[in-house]
C-alpha cells in the first residue's frame, strides 16, 4: 500500500466558514475539529468521492498541525478503513485521505452524511 505523503491540506470555502463558526462557539481549534470529524467519517459507509470536495479556500493546514503526534495512528486508521472497503493495495492514500469528509473537505452539518453514503 502506498504511503500518505501529503504535506498540506487546503480547505473548501464552505468548510472554512463552518470551522470559523464552530471555533467561535466552542473554542475548539480547526485542527481538533478536523481530527474529530475524520474519526467520525471512518464509521460512514461507502467510498468517498474526491470530486465532492473542492479546494477553493485560501486556508491551508499542514499535516503535522492537522494530525499532530497521532499522525501514525490516523494513517493506520485510514489504512484499516481502506482494507475494510476492499480498495486494494494500490490505493492512493493521499486521495483517500483528502476525499474523506472531514471538515477541511467540506463536511458541514447540512451535508455531513454525503461523503460516504
Amino acid at each position: 500500500m502506498q504511503q500518505l505523503t501529503l504535506k498540506r491540506v487546503r480547505f473548501s470555502k464552505e468548510a472554512d466558514s463552518w470551522l470559523k463558526v464552530v471555533k467561535s462557539r466552542t473554542g475548539i481549534t480547526p485542527n481538533l475539529l478536523c481530527r474529530l470529524a475524520f474519526c467520525l467519517s471512518l464509521n460512514e459507509r461507502g467510498t468517498p468521492d474526491p470530486n465532492k470536495y473542492p479546494e477553493d479556500s485560501e486556508r491551508e493546514i499542514n499535516r503535522y498541525t492537522l494530525l499532530g503526534e497521532f499522525d501514525a495512528a490516523f494513517v493506520a486508521l485510514l489504512r484499516q478503513r481502506s482494507h475494510d472497503d476492499r480498495l486494494g493495495d494500490d490505493i492512493d492514500l493521499n486521495v483517500h485521505f483528502l476525499s474523506s469528509p472531514h471538515p477541511s473537505r467540506n463536511r458541514t452539518p447540512s451535508n455531513s452524511r454525503e461523503g460516504r453514503v
